[in-house]
C-alpha cells in the first residue's frame, strides 16, 4: 500500500506541479501574482485584439483564445512565468489556414494542435523538437516577423485590398499606396513612435547601478516601469478616445475602426465538425483535407515556441518538456471548445509577468479573470479602437523577433550554420512559412546526415620500430550504411597503390557499427584475402565485434594493442597474439559474449 502511495505522489507530483506550490501559498506570494496577473492582463488585451485582426478573424476571437489556456496553465504547467494565449506566429499561421474560409477553420485547427500535442505527449515526442535547431528556428522567426510587421502595411496606411503571401502583399501595398488615408498614418506613425519611447522609458532608473535607492526613488522606478509596460493598453486607450470624441462630435471618425465586437463570453460547445461558406457545406473530411500539413506543423511549431520560452525563464531548474507538452495540448483542446484559435506561450508577455515579480502559475488566472471581465464589460467600446493602432502594437511586437544580432556569431564561430538560416528565412518569405521551415529542417538534417554518409579518413603510410610499413587508416566516424561504400572505396584505393603493404583499420573512433556495415567490411576482407594481402582491425569496440555475430569472416583479424600490431606486422600470417575468427566463433568472441572479456588476447 506504502508503494502505492509513493506512485500515486510521485505521478500527481509530476503531472500537476500545483500540488507542489499550492501548500506553501502565502499572501505574499498571491499580492505578487495579483500585480503581475494584472499587468500581464493590460498587456494581453490589446495583443489579442490585434493578433485576431492577423488571424483573419473577429476581434473577439483574440479574447476568447486569451482565457482558457491561463487557467489550465495554473494547474498543469510547471514555468511560473509563462502566459498561454493568441501569439503574432500563431495568428499568422492561422491566417493562412483560414483565409477566404469560415472561422471554424480556425477552431478545428486549435482543436486538432491539441490532439496532436497530446498524441506527442503520451508517446514522450518532445524530442522532435530537438530536431529544429538554432539556425532554421532564427531563419524561421525572423521570416515571420517580417511578413507579419508586412501584413500591418494595410492598417498602418489605411488600405483596403486582399493579399496572400509576403511578396504579394508588399506588392498590393505599393499598388494602393495612392490611396493612403493619412489621418491613419499619422496616427500610425505616433503610436510607433510612443510605443517605441515607452519601451526604452522601462529600462530608466532615478539612481545608479552603484547607488542605493531611497524608497521614494523605488517607487518612482516601479511607476516608471507599470506604465511602460502598460504601453500597448494606454497606446490603444487613448487612440480609442480621440476616434470616440470625433464620433460624439457627429463628424464621424477619421480613422478606420475595429467595429462591432460581440459582447458577452463565448459559448461552450464542441469545436465544429462541419462548416458553411461561399454556400457550400463542407464535411469534416473536407475540413482535414483543406488543413493539410498544418496539423502537424502549427502543432509542432507551437510546442517549440513554448518550450524555448520555459528553458529561458527556469532559472536553472529542469524542464519536463513533455509535461510543457501536455499542457500545451490541454490548452489547445478546451480552447477549442471555446472558440479559441491555436495558441501557445508568448515570449513577451511571459518577460512582463516575470518583471511584475510573479510568484507561481496562479499569477494567469488573474490574467484570465481580466479578459472575461472585458469580455463582459469593455467590448462595446473595443469598436472605437482605430485599426492603425492595433497595427501598430503588432509592428512594435515583432520588429524586435528579427534576430539579426546572431548573424555574426555564426559566422565566426560556424559559416555552415547560416545556409539553413538564411535558406529558411528566404524561402518562408517566398514560398511560405510552412514550406520554409519543412525544407530548413531538411537542410539542416542533410548537414546532420553528411558526416556519417562521408565521414572523414585519416590515410598514413607508417613504419614499425622493426622497419615493417604499413597503411594506417583511421575513420572518424561510426560505420552505418550510408558510409560503407565511401569508406571501402577509400581503403580500397589505398590498398591498391600500395598492394605489398598490409592495411590498417584503426577502430578507435569507431563506435557504432551496423548490419549493412559489417557485411560490406566482411566482403572487403574477402577481397583482400584473394590478393592475399593482409587487413587489420585495431582497437575494435566490443560492440563493433558483436555484430560480426552475423557475418563473420574466417580472415577477420583484430587486435587490441600497438604493441600487438608490431608483433602482427614482424609475420607473414596470423601470429598466436592474433584474434583471429574462424570457423564461427573463437574463445575470445565467446568471452565477450559472455561479458567475461578480460585482456584474454594475452593469454
Amino acid at each position: 500500500m506504502a508503494k502505492e502511495k509513493r506512485i500515486l505522489l510521485k505521478f500527481l507530483y509530476q503531472r500537476f506541479p500545483i500540488v507542489q506550490w499550492a501548500p506553501k501559498y502565502n499572501t505574499s506570494n498571491l499580492t505578487s501574482d495579483i500585480i503581475a496577473g494584472i499587468t500581464v492582463g493590460l498587456t494581453v488585451m490589446p495583443q489579442s485584439l490585434a493578433y485576431a485582426t492577423l488571424g483573419g478573424l473577429e476581434p473577439q476571437y483574440g479574447l476568447y483564445s486569451a482565457f482558457m489556456g491561463c487557467f489550465i496553465y495554473a494547474i498543469f504547467g510547471g514555468c511560473k512565468d509563462i502566459t498561454i494565449g493568441p501569439t503574432a506566429l500563431m495568428a499568422l499561421m492561422t491566417y493562412q489556414q483560414i483565409a477566404n474560409r469560415s472561422v471554424d477553420y480556425a477552431v478545428l485547427l486549435c482543436f486538432i494542435c491539441g490532439l496532436v500535442q497530446l498524441f506527442m505527449a503520451v508517446l514522450n515526442l518532445g524530442v522532435l523538437v530537438d530536431f529544429i535547431s538554432i539556425p532554421v528556428t532564427v531563419g524561421f522567426t525572423s521570416a515571420t516577423s517580417v511578413i507579419i510587421a508586412a501584413s500591418q502595411l494595410k492598417g498602418l496606411f489605411g488600405l483596403k485590398y486582399t493579399s496572400s503571401g509576403f511578396i504579394d502583399t508588399v506588392s498590393k501595398t505599393f499598388q494602393n499606396i495612392h490611396n493612403t488615408r493619412y489621418p491613419d498614418l499619422l496616427l500610425g506613425i505616433i503610436c510607433i513612435i510612443i510605443l517605441l519611447l515607452l519601451r526604452k522609458l522601462k529600462e530608466f532608473k532615478f539612481y545608479g547601478n552603484d547607488e542605493k535607492p531611497t524608497k521614494t526613488q523605488k517607487y518612482l522606478s516601479k511607476f516608471i516601469w507599470l506604465f511602460a509596460t502598460s504601453r500597448n493598453a494606454l497606446v490603444v486607450i487613448f487612440s480609442s478616445l480621440a476616434a470616440f470624441l470625433y464620433e460624439t462630435k457627429g463628424s464621424g471618425s477619421p480613422f478606420l475602426l475595429t467595429g462591432n465586437v460581440k459582447a458577452g463570453l463565448p459559448p461552450f460547445k464542441l469545436p465544429p465538425f462541419e462548416t458553411s461558406f461561399n454556400n457550400q457545406t463542407v464535411e469534416f473530411s473536407g475540413m482535414l483535407s483543406d488543413l493539410g500539413a498544418s496539423m502537424i506543423l502549427v502543432p509542432v511549431i507551437s510546442v517549440l515556441g513554448n518550450v524555448a520560452i520555459a528553458k529561458a525563464f527556469a532559472s536553472g531548474q529542469q524542464i519536463d518538456a513533455t509535461q510543457e507538452l501536455l499542457t500545451l495540448s490541454l490548452c489547445n483542446i478546451f480552447g477549442s471548445f471555446f472558440s479559441s484559435m491555436p495558441v501557445t506561450g508568448s515570449f513577451s508577455r511571459s518577460a512582463v509577468n516575470h518583471a511584475s515579480g510573479v510568484q507561481t502559475p496562479l499569477g494567469g488566472v488573474f490574467t484570465g479573470i481580466m479578459v472575461l471581465l472585458a469580455l463582459s464589460f469593455l467590448t462595446p467600446y473595443f469598436s472605437f479602437i482605430p485599426k492603425t493602432s492595433l497595427a501598430a502594437v503588432i509592428i512594435c511586437a515583432v520588429i524586435f523577433m528579427i534576430e539579426y544580432e546572431v548573424v555574426k556569431p555564426m559566422w565566426r564561430s560556424n559559416k555552415k550554420d547560416l545556409i539553413p538560416t538564411f535558406a529558411t528565412f528566404l524561402l518562408c518569405l517566398i514560398v511560405g512559412v510552412e514550406l520554409g521551415i519543412l525544407i530548413g529542417v531538411s537542410i539542416n538534417l542533410i548537414f546532420l546526415l553528411y558526416p556519417s554518409a562521408r565521414p572523414k579518413c585519416t590515410v598514413d603510410i607508417l613504419r614499425s620500430p622493426t622497419g615493417n610499413e604499413y597503411i594506417l587508416i583511421t575513420p572518424g566516424y561510426s560505420l552505418y550504411f550510408p558510409s560503407i561504400d565511401f569508406i571501402k572505396s577509400n581503403i580500397a584505393k589505398q590498398a591498391f597503390n600500395s598492394p605489398h603493404l598490409p592495411v590498417v583499420l584503426d577502430c578507435r573512433f569507431v563506435q557504432n557499427i551496423d548490419f549493412t556495415a559489417a557485411k560490406g567490411i566482411a566482403n572487403l576482407i574477402k577481397e583482400f584475402s584473394l590478393r592475399n594481402q593482409r587487413i587489420l582491425f585495431l582497437n575494435p569496440s566490443e560492440e563493433f565485434i558483436l555484430v560480426y555475430r552475423g557475418v563473420i569472416h574466417k580472415d577477420f583479424q583484430y587486435i587490441s594493442s600497438n604493441e600487438e600490431l608490431q608483433n602482427v606486422l614482424e609475420d607473414n600470417g596470423p601470429s598466436e597474439n592474433d584474434n583471429l575468427l574462424t570457423n564461427g566463433v573463437t574463445i575470445e568472441l565467446k568471452e565477450i559474449l559472455s561479458g567475461n572479456h578480460e585482456n584474454s588476447d594475452k593469454k
